[in-house]
C-alpha cells in the first residue's frame, strides 16, 4: 500500500492490484467498474464488463466488493468454519478471481452487512465509494438493481447511487446498469429490459465461478445456476426469434437516476412494475372472450 491508497474505515479492507501497477494509475485506467455486495456477486452480474475488458490494454475492469461476507450460509467442508475464517477465505477467493479475470484492481471494503443496511451508519461507506469513483472515473458502472429481493443488495444499491450522485455531472459514468442477482429481471417488459450479452468465453466464466469454493462446496451451486439463467434468458427472451446470443444478463438502465438527482428511485422502480401490470392486463383483455 502506498500513500496514495484510498483510506478505508473497516478492519480487513483491502485494495489489490493483480498486475502490480502503481497507484493511482492502476485505478485511473478503469473503464468499466462493478460494485457488488459480496465476493462473487461481481463475477455473476458484472460479467459483461469483465469480458469487455479481458485481454485488452485500452479497457480495464475494476471491482468493488462492499461487505465482508461473514454471514454467508455454509455446509459441507465449511459447515463448522467461524465467520472470521469465512471472511478471510472469501476475500482470498475474490483476489484470485481478480487475477483470473485480469482486473485493474479489486477493492474489498469489508463492511458488515448490518452497517450497510443502516442508513444512519452508512455515511463513511458512501464516502469510500465516492472516493473510488472519483479516482476510477469509469465510463460504465454495473451495480445492484433496486428491485432485488436481497436486503443487503438493495442497501448497496442505495449507497452506490448516493455515491454516484455526489459526483460532478462531468465525472458521472455514461452508462449505469442495475443487474439481476436475487430477483431475475425477465419480468421487465421489452422496452424496460436491458440485455447485456453474457454468453462469451464460457471457460473463463467457469474459472471465475469455480474460484468461490466457500460458496459452491459450501452449499450454493452458483456455478451452475448463473450460466443456466443466462442461457434461459437468451432462449426465452423472444418467442418469435432464434437465440441471438448464448447468454444474456438482464439489467435495468439506471443511467437516468444517475443523471438526474431529482428522480425518485422508488417511483422510478415502481413505474417498471406498473408497466408489467399494464402489459399483463392489455394482453388478457386483447384475447378475452
Amino acid at each position: 500500500m502506498s500513500d496514495s491508497t484510498p483510506a478505508f474505515s473497516q478492519n480487513g479492507a483491502d485494495l489489490f492490484i493483480p498486475d502490480g501497477a502503481a497507484l493511482p494509475e492502476a485505478l485511473t485506467r478503469t473503464t468499466h467498474l462493478g460494485i457488488g455486495a459480496h465476493a462473487d456477486d461481481l463475477e455473476f452480474f458484472a460479467w459483461p464488463g469483465i469480458e469487455a475488458c479481458f485481454g485488452r490494454d485500452d479497457r480495464w475492469f475494476t471491482g468493488v466488493t462492499i461487505t465482508d461476507g461473514g454471514g454467508s450460509p455454509r455446509t459441507g467442508p465449511y459447515a463448522d468454519w467461524p465467520d472470521e475464517k469465512i471472511r478471510r477465505a472469501r476475500a482470498a477467493e475474490q483476489r484470485a478471481a481478480a487475477v483470473i479475470g485480469e482486473y485493474a484492481a479489486i477493492a474489498q471494503l469489508a463492511w458488515p452487512s448490518a452497517l450497510v443496511k443502516d442508513a444512519a451508519q452508512a455515511g463513511p461507506l458512501i464516502t469510500e465509494l465516492e472516493t473510488l469513483l472519483r479516482l476510477a472515473r469509469p465510463e460504465v458502472v454495473y451495480m445492484h438493481n433496486p428491485a432485488d429481493r436481497h436486503d443487503t443488495h438493495v442497501a448497496c444499491f442505495w449507497r452506490t447511487l448516493a455515491a454516484l450522485r455526489r459526483l460532478p455531472a462531468a465525472e458521472r459514468p455514461k452508462a449505469v446498469y442495475g443487474c439481476e442477482v436475487w430477483r431475475s429481471l425477465d419480468w421487465l417488459v421489452g422496452t424496460d429490459r436491458g440485455k447485456l450479452p453474457a454468453g462469451g468465453r464460457p471457460h473463463l466464466q467457469a474459472a471465475l465461478a469455480g474460484v468461490f469454493d466457500t460458496q459452491i462446496a459450501g452449499g450454493k451451486r452458483y456455478d451452475l445456476a448463473v450460466p443456466a439463467r443466462r442461457l434461459a434468458n437468451a432462449t426465452f427472451d423472444d418467442s418469435h426469434a432464434v437465440d441471438r446470443d448464448p447468454g444474456i444478463t438482464y439489467a435495468i438502465d439506471l443511467t437516468p437516476l444517475v443523471a438526474d438527482d431529482a428522480l425518485d428511485p422508488v417511483a422510478f422502480t415502481l413505474r417498471l412494475v406498473d408497466n408489467l401490470r399494464r402489459d399483463i392486463r392489455e394482453r388478457l383483455e386483447r384475447f378475452g372472450g
